[in-house]
């Protein structure tokens, strides 16, 4: 498939891909003899991957860092799987600090709707 089939299959922007694919992310894209882009499933899969890990938050430069592992092959398994328990560790703690400052606004907003309700019966009882 070409950038344009690639992006909406996984509703990116072609331009997404092409920084992507610049900047190292991509590995081994076939290149037709045009030297457009021709993308196969398993680019898909790893195209995924490196979005789920920008979505938890890990910077380009890491990633970019894991890709270059990746390429290296199965010499550097023990290098990936560090990098991506350390970047475990920190999105655990992460929405552990998140669920805390969720649980507080949810204290708030019952707060708010208690006083609410309040206001409610006092004005009901006026009438």
């Amino acid at each position: 498939m070409n950038v344009a089939e690639f992006s909406k299959r996984l509703n990116i922007s072609p331009h997404t891909i092409r920084y992507y694919d610049k900047v190292g992310l991509l590995d081994d894209i076939h290149r037709l003899s045009s030297g457009h882009r021709y993308f196969q499933e398993k680019d898909i899969v790893w195209f995924e991957f490196i979005q789920r890990l920008k979505d938890t938050g890990m910077p380009i430069k890491q990633i970019r860092e894991y890709a270059e592992l990746r390429k290296q092959g199965k010499a550097t398994l023990a290098s990936r799987h560090a990098m991506l328990k350390a970047h475990s560790s920190k999105l655990s703690e992460q929405i552990q600090t998140q669920q805390l400052h969720l649980e507080k606004l949810k204290d708030k907003i019952n707060f708010y709707q208690s006083e609410l309700e309040k206001k409610e019966c006092l004005t009901e009882s006026k009438l």
